[in-house]
This record gives structure tokens, sequence and C-alpha cells, in this order.
């Protein structure tokens, strides 16, 4: 009985020192605050993931002056415009795991020399075929520079505080890269040859180059075992066919061959998911998606791409066709929302320092379908602020959400595997955008060649008729042809028609940011605050088993609805 009763007490006494820790025992250490060294770092580091975005979309104004010098035929100008986002979208996962194999510094810095060298070529190019494979080189270099300036923000900000200021910033200059890529573009070309705007590359390269090795740490995963050759070549057959037929969908419809290069895609995927359920050194550790935190993050962030790309492309047109503005000055009216929507992402940040950090992303969702109902009241004949308004309306609530599940999914995923989980984000990312173009633009122009049908002038050859019923662009064309009064009907209801395409896409980006609002609220609720102790830690195969890095949490002390060590019980997951 004594025995018994001793056995009693000294169980009774584990427990309690195991479920309430004296106050004497000492607590978990403060993470290390980031000082001018770190934020200096992340200024470098800034300046890749600026260039790398911007190049996206820094060529649309010089293709018609390297297409007079070069004279590419219709498939090379093509693959000019689409070879470098199919190369990075392609390559974004190999890279992103390579850099947790050999060192970040190390692939950022090989990167930083690649897209220098890259850009010299392009800038110089005597043909169409040399530009072509410059471009392509270009992709590599930027497929290594995104995960890894995302990745190494995770090893230079251990406070999560800090880190979601950092996150916050990197994705602003994302977005910032994007929108002033065509007005450099653009004022560039009134000066210099069409290779200038390749040539802005290299100074930053250079400065990536001096500065990085004495500002940036290095860092890999000293357990990643051998690097699966085999996993690469199915993650580049998965991306590249599924955006490539999910952009000629967008492009030209429903079609067998980009039908079957997209199920192509879709199989290769599933092959690359089995791969790495059963190799033995996997690229990706899957358990990442097994914590609802980061797989969310990975949805929401390719949600609100699907609709800030998607929008995008009709915002750019209504400006330059609908209201006749110069490819110049439509730029730079378009570049206006960007900069009045700069300090989102870091308001956000601040946000989710105070309260749940699902309700900030749903807020950011609901101000964007907010902004999307805005602009399905557009008119043809609307004030230009009226459009500038509602843009800057649904772009704040998108850069909220693309900061915030950024700085989720990288403060989630372990040290070791950061450069994986960037890359898993980045691919999102361009996911995101290709079935943003397809779906929005497909509804968009769905309405328009309706309408048009309709308004077409009895008479109208064929062929004339086909080119208006197909695109704005063409039904301008044809009405230039026509005399009189008859051409500014045709362009009048081709404005109308076009308008009325934007209004069914808008309104359906809404309804998908709503329902989106609603998800972000339902499936991460109850993870906590931005930068809140005791944050959950996602432990890969590779990593230690509740050790996480330095200031990431309290060691040992899982999420809400999830075991010991990270790993979800059923049901938990996403």
């Amino acid at each position: 009985m004594h025995r018994k009763l001793a056995l009693f007490t000294v169980s009774r006494m584990s427990f309690t020192s195991y479920t309430s820790p004296s106050p004497s025992q000492p607590s978990p250490p403060s993470p290390p605050s980031a000082g001018r060294r770190e934020w200096t770092a992340l200024a470098v580091l800034l300046l890749p993931c600026l260039l790398v975005s911007m190049d996206v979309s820094v060529l649309y104004f010089a293709v018609p002056f390297l297409t007079a010098e070069l004279e590419p035929s219709s498939v090379q100008q093509l693959w000019i415009l689409d070879v470098y986002g199919f190369v990075l979208a392609g390559l974004l996962i190999t890279m992103g795991a390579l850099g947790d194999r050999i060192g970040r510094r190390k692939l950022l810095l090989s990167g930083a020399l690649l897209f220098g060298l890259a850009s010299g070529v392009a800038a110089y190019a005597q043909s169409a075929e040399t530009l072509i494979a410059a471009r392509a080189l270009l992709g590599i270099g930027g497929a290594t520079l995104m995960p890894s300036t995302l990745a190494l923000i995770r090893n230079l900000f251990h406070d999560a505080k800090q880190r979601g200021r950092a996150v916050a910033l990197w994705s602003s200059a994302v977005m910032g890269g994007i929108a002033v890529g065509p007005v450099l573009s653009g004022a560039l070309l009134e000066h210099f040859w069409w290779g200038s705007v390749f040539l802005i590359n290299a100074p930053a390269m250079v400065l990536l180059l001096v500065c990085g090795p004495l500002l940036l740490p290095e860092f890999k995963n000293p357990a990643a075992g051998r690097f699966d050759l085999p996993g690469a070549l199915l993650s580049l057959l998965a991306m590249l066919p599924t955006v490539y037929g999910v952009k000629e969908i967008a492009r030209d419809g429903l079609a067998l061959r980009p039908v079957l290069v997209l199920a192509a895609g879709l199989l290769a995927a599933a092959a690359f998911v089995y791969r790495q359920r059963t190799a033995r050194h996997p690229m990706l550790d899957l358990e990442l998606f097994r914590h609802r935190g980061f797989s969310v993050s990975v949805l929401m962030n390719l949600l609100a791409t699907f609709a800030v790309v998607g929008c995008a492309v009709f915002f750019t047109q209504y400006l330059q066709t609908v209201r006749g503005m110069s490819p110049m000055e439509a730029a730079l009216w378009n570049l206006l929302p960007t900069l009045a929507v700069g300090g989102m992402a870091p308001t956000a940040a601040v946000l989710a320092q105070r309260m749940d950090r699902a309700y900030v992303i749903a807020l950011g969702f609901v101000i964007a379908a907010g902004g999307f109902v805005w602009l399905s009241w557009l008119e043809p004949g609307s004030a230009l602020w009226f459009v500038l308004v509602a843009s800057s309306v649904y772009a704040s609530g998108l850069v909220m959400v693309m900061s915030l599940g950024n700085e989720l999914a990288i403060g989630l995923a372990p040290p070791e595997r950061a450069g994986s989980a960037s890359a898993l984000l980045e691919s999102g990312t361009e996911l995101g955008g290709a079935l943003g173009m397809a779906i929005l633009g497909s509804i968009g122009s769905a309405v328009y060649r309706a309408d048009m049908t309709d308004a077409l002038p009895a008479g109208l050859p064929a062929a004339a008729a086909d080119a208006a019923r197909e695109t704005l662009a063409g039904a301008a064309a044809v009405a230039a042809e026509l005399p009189g009064r008859a051409g500014e009907a045709l362009l009048t209801a081709a404005r109308s028609a076009f308008t009325d395409g934007l209004q069914s896409a808008v309104l359906v980006a809404a309804g998908v940011m709503a329902c989106a609002a609603v998800l972000a609220v339902r499936l991460l609720r109850g993870l906590g605050r931005a930068g809140a102790e005791g944050e959950a830690v996602v432990v890969g195969a590779a990593g230690a088993a509740g050790a996480p890095e330095a200031g990431a949490g309290v060691a040992g002390v899982p999420e809400a609805g999830q075991g010991a060590a990270g790993v979800p019980r059923a049901g938990a997951g996403c």
C-alpha cells in the first residue's frame, strides 16, 4: 500500500512538473533580433527579386522594336515572350531543393552571375534564336534567385515579428517589379535601343555578387542526402506542360493539343508526388503539406495571384484600347495603384501581430472582393479616377494576403527546408497566374464574342467579322477601315462588349475572393498572431524532431490539433 502511494506521488509530481513548470525553471531564450547588418542584407536581397519579377513584363513595349530588327516569325515572337516564364516556373522546385543541398548563398550568387551574363547576351542578340536562348538562360537564373532570396530571409531574421516585416517588404518588391517593368521599359526605349531593357540587370547583379559574400550567411541542410535527379526531371515535366497548356488555352481557347499537353503535365505531377513519397532522399518534404498553415498559405497565394494576374490583363487593355492611351501613358497610370498600396504589406504584418492572422488574411480577401465589385460598375466612359481607385482597392487587399501567406509558410517551414518551401510558394504563384489568365480571360472573351456577334454591321466580309469578333484590337483595326459612322459604331460596340466582358470577369474574381475569405477564417483560425510564441514549426523527415531554429517558437509546444513534434493527428491536416 505504501509502495503504491509512493508511486502515485512520484507519478503526480512528474505530471505536475511536465504540465506546469516551476517559476524557477528558465524560460525559453528570446530569439536574437536582427541588426543593421541583417536589414542591409535584406536590401541586397530585394534587388534580384525586383529584377526577376520585372523581367516578366519588361519586354511588353520592346516587342515592336526587336521585331523590326530581328524579324522573328510569329511562333518565335511568342517564344521570346513566354520562354522566360516557362523555364522559371519549371525549375523553381528543382532550384529550391538544390539550394537546400549546396547552400542558398552559393546558389543565389551562381544565379546572379548567370542572370547578369544572360542579360548581356539578350541585349546584344543578333537573331531571334539567340534571344530565345538568352531568355531561357534568364529563366534558369531567375529560378535560382527567387526561392533563394525568400529562404535566406528565413535564416537572417530569427525573430518572427521582424521576419514578418521582412517578408512584407519582399512581397512589395515582387509586386513592384511587375508594375515597374513596363514603365522602365517605355522610358528606356524612348532614348536607347531595345537591348537596354536587359542591360539594367547587370549593375544590380554586380552589386549582389560584391555584397552577397559579405552580408549573406551560408545555409544548407546537412541531412539532405543525394540530389533526387528523377524527381527534378518529373517536376520539370509537371510544371512546364501544365503552365504551357493553361496559357495556350487562355490564348486560343480549348483545342486538342493544349488539352493533351495539360493532361501530360498533370500525369507527370502525379508521378512526381509518388516519387517524393517513395524516394529515399526526396527533393521535397511532403510533410510540409500536412501542416494546414503551410498548405493553406500556398492555396491563398494561388488564389490571390489568380485574381491579380487574370484582371491585370483587362486593366491594361482597358486603358490602351478603350480609353485610347499610348502604351507609355497606360503604363504610368498602371503604376499608380501599385505605388498607392506600397504600405499595405507592412500594415498587414503589424495587424497580424495584434490579432489572429486568419482574420487579417480574410480582411484582405474581402477588400479585394470589394475592389472587384467596384470595377464591375465600370463603363467605357467612366472617369479615370474611378478605375484607378477600384484597382488600388483590390490590389491593397491582395498584397495583404500574399505578404501574410508568404510570412506564415516560411515561418512554419524548418530552416533546413526553407528553400523547398519557398519554391513551392513560388510555383503556386506561377500556377495561379496562369489559371487566372485562362479562366478569367476565357470568361471575358466569351462575353465579348457573344456581344459582338449581335453588333457586327451587315455585309462585313467574313475575315473582318472574325477579326472584330475575336479581340478588341481586331475590332479597332476593322473599324479603322470602315467609312465614317460605320467605323465609329463598330468601335463603340466593341468597347462596350469588352467592358461587359471585364465586368463579368471581375464579378467572378469577386466571388472567388469572397469564398477565399471564408476559407481563410475556417482553415487558418487558431494559428495565432504572427510572431506569437508557441507558433508551430513543421518538422521534416530530414530535420530533427522538436528542434526548431532559435527564435522560431517554443520547442516542443505543438499547434492545437496536433500531436508531438508537429505531426497532425488524423483529421487535423488541411
